[in-house]
């Protein structure tokens, strides 16, 4: 067994023991999609979700008092599981709604706090638009502290809140220390300006508060842009009795409607949305931004768990390498080596993966690459999306960063071509970031459906910006049933190399009039693609700078013209094929008697002139003796209606090792066909 196949057992039997009893527990008393709904929620549910929903998630060190918290503020036990209560720690992911005074419903994702479950953590904070990053008064920022900040601040969350609990713990003086601590320890990050309230879970105190900071942080964050692919990364997936199965998770782009078609990735699993669920209630559809249960149809329980992703049917492609941006966090303990192995999150997954650095050897602490990820399994990620590194062992986070191509070729260290590609896909705007796909597709091109899944770009955006792009010239459409394009520069390219090709032929064999259409296209490298390749003859076509006749092409600029020696041979063959008239030599008998490449070479020239013509295999006439006999054959079954070979032997003059390919070849021309042992006209 391959050591990345070891790692990866390694991982997924550690995963199971960590999930244990809890997730089959969790499973068993799904009766309910999630808690019962707050006294604070007073107008209905879905009048609730058609507001804009705002998705808070708590960060911070175990037994800080992040569930508490939630309790006191929503009135609902995010603690759900036996082994939570028993050894009072959060497990798994805990999920809780409030209706804030302004009219915005927030939706509540309690994560746990202790290390071994940072990675459930990870999966909680996939889509949140702020944090309440929870500080308990009498310990200040601990070590799980700094790692939900630092995946936080991997993850690209702007807006947030601190929270010092715990306070009716700890008289004033203290409480002033841990306040000026926790403001000096987030000063350079992106909660340096949030406000901190203080409150305590068992004396109610500052919840209150508490809720008006929320309201103001709340209004203060803008829409987001809801995305044109629906997707939920799933964190839990159960059955419920009558149902079947249902999972859960934060929508984070796109619309879903009840009986729509789905598909969970990486595996493909086909299906349709039975339901929808958001906070236990039934609704129609359900946009991004909402924490939602979908009820599928026709999928086992045993075919889905967290790390997938539901979304629209056919929307995303499943890979095993990722192009990415890496920052090294400045608290990582090592330099980050070439092929280390790491831990992959993005979503609700953690897949092991080998860290490829693209421009260099290793990666210090502070520092930020280009990377390419090879994942030990499948998932389905887009531009854009942001993931966490975790070190393998010991486990925590040393880094993260941005999705910049979904679907990637295995790319060779430090190439410059590689390197400036996928800096313009982090850094160019949408016309930098269209035109550097396609050009990266080279000669096999890319399809709009597929440059939209690429570049995570929504139809209305993504025509007007290749429209541009068109009108520009700088990539072409070669297909437009299929909507295939391909760069101009590689068009060029591929261009030069086909008349090079035909160029170098006619340099070689000056008597042939031209190669193939299948020939030519094997022989040019940038012409693999056949959609693309007949574009190209096309086009060269229109413009005259080659023919194409028949099956056969060449440059417009070639024309066979014999040397003096091959005009002597060429000479020689057309007397002893009109002299044989319809007994000539077989070619064979000629070559003994003239230079043989000289005569082959002549013979396909003449054949091309129409000089001679091929009977079959080493069989040729003269063209005025196949005229003639075939003006006499058409006039005798004129008159006669049919011919018997006999006949046509008599109409020859010639043995029967002439006569039967002969009437062989006017059958193929469809001058004749034949009705049992004789011959008859073929009717037009």
């Amino acid at each position: 067994m391959k050591q990345g196949e070891i790692v990866a057992k390694g991982v997924r039997e550690v995963n199971k023991n960590l999930k244990s009893t809890a997730v089959n527990e969790l499973d068993r008393r799904a009766g309910n999609i999630y808690e019962l709904i707050s006294n604070r929620r007073r107008t209905p549910i879905k009048e609730e979700i058609e507001m804009k929903q705002i998705i808070l998630g708590t960060a911070g060190h175990i037994d800080h008092g992040k569930t508490s918290l939630i309790k006191a503020l929503t009135g609902i036990d995010t603690d759900r599981l036996k082994e939570e209560k028993e050894r009072g720690i959060t497990i798994e992911l805990g999920f809780a709604h409030l209706k804030l005074p302004g009219g915005k419903l927030l939706g509540i994702v309690d994560v746990p706090g202790h290390e071994k479950f940072v990675k459930n953590m990870v999966a909680g904070a996939t889509g949140i638009d702020l944090v309440a990053l929870v500080v308990a008064a009498d310990e200040g920022v601990m070590p799980q502290t700094r790692e939900h900040m630092e995946i936080c601040s991997l993850l690209r969350i702007k807006y947030g809140v601190v929270v010092l609990t715990k306070v009716d713990m700890v008289d004033a003086d203290w409480l002033g220390l841990v306040r000026e601590d926790v403001s000096e320890y987030l000063k350079e990050s992106f909660l340096a300006d949030a406000p901190i309230v203080e409150v305590s879970a068992v004396t109610g105190q500052g919840i209150e508060d508490f809720i008006k900071v929320l309201d103001e942080v709340v209004q203060g964050i803008p829409e987001k842009d809801t995305g044109h692919i629906f997707r939920l990364p799933i964190d839990r997936v159960f059955t419920m009795k009558g149902f079947g199965t249902v999972i859960t998770g934060t929508t984070i782009s796109g619309v879903i409607h009840t009986g729509d078609e789905v598909t969970v990735y990486p595996e493909g699993v086909s299906s349709r949305v039975r339901g929808i669920q958001v906070h236990n209630e039934d609704v129609s559809e359900v946009r991004s931004g909402l924490r939602t249960a979908v009820n599928l149809q026709g999928v086992e329980r045993a075919s889905i768990e967290r790390g997938d992703v539901l979304a629209a049917k056919g929307s995303l492609r499943a890979t095993r390498l990722v192009d990415v941006t890496l920052e090294h966090l400045p608290s990582a303990p090592r330099k980050l080596k070439n092929r280390a192995k790491a831990r992959f999150h993005s979503g609700t997954c953690e897949i092991i993966a080998t860290v490829v650095l693209l421009d260099r050897e290793q990666l210090e602490p502070g520092e930020s690459c280009l990377a390419q990820i090879q994942l030990d399994e499948p998932t389905a990620v887009l531009k854009g999306d942001r993931y966490v590194l975790r070190s393998y062992s010991p486990v925590r986070a040393i880094g993260g960063g941005e999705i910049l191509h979904p679907l990637p070729l295995r790319k060779k260290r430090f190439v410059e071509k590689s390197i400036s590609d996928l800096k313009l896909l982090h850094k160019g705007d949408a016309k930098d970031v269209l035109e550097t796909f396609v050009s990266m597709s080279r000669t096999k091109g890319v399809e709009e459906a597929e440059l939209s899944f690429l570049a995570n770009m929504g139809t209305k955006k993504l025509s007007a910006t290749l429209q541009a792009l068109k009108t520009e010239r700088k990539i072409i459409a070669y297909d437009r049933e299929r909507g295939a394009l391909i760069h101009a520069d590689t068009l060029s390219k591929a261009v030069s190399e086909l008349i090079e090709t035909l160029s170098e032929f006619h340099r070689d064999s000056p008597l042939k009039p031209g190669l193939s259409k299948e020939e030519l296209r094997t022989r040019t490298v940038g012409a693999v693609n056949p959609k693309l390749f007949a574009y190209m003859l096309n086009r060269l076509s229109q413009d005259g700078e080659i023919a194409v006749e028949m099956d056969t092409v060449r440059l417009k600029s070639h024309k066979v013209v014999l040397a003096e020696d091959q005009e002597k041979t060429k000479r020689q063959i057309q007397e002893i094929y009109e002299k044989g008239g319809l007994q000539p030599p077989y070619f064979k008998e000629l070559k003994e008697k003239l230079p043989e490449k000289t005569a082959t070479e002549v013979l396909d020239v003449m054949c091309k002139e129409g000089v001679l013509v091929k009977v079959k295999e080493d069989l040729f006439f003269h063209a005025h003796a196949i005229e003639e006999l075939e003006k006499r054959l058409v006039a005798f079954l004129k008159d006669k209606g049919e011919m018997t070979t006999s006949e046509f032997k008599d109409l020859t003059g010639a043995s029967r090792k002439y006569t039967i390919p002969l009437i062989e070849y006017f059958d193929k021309k469809q001058i004749t066909v034949r009705v049992g042992d004789n011959r008859v006209l073929r009717k037009k």
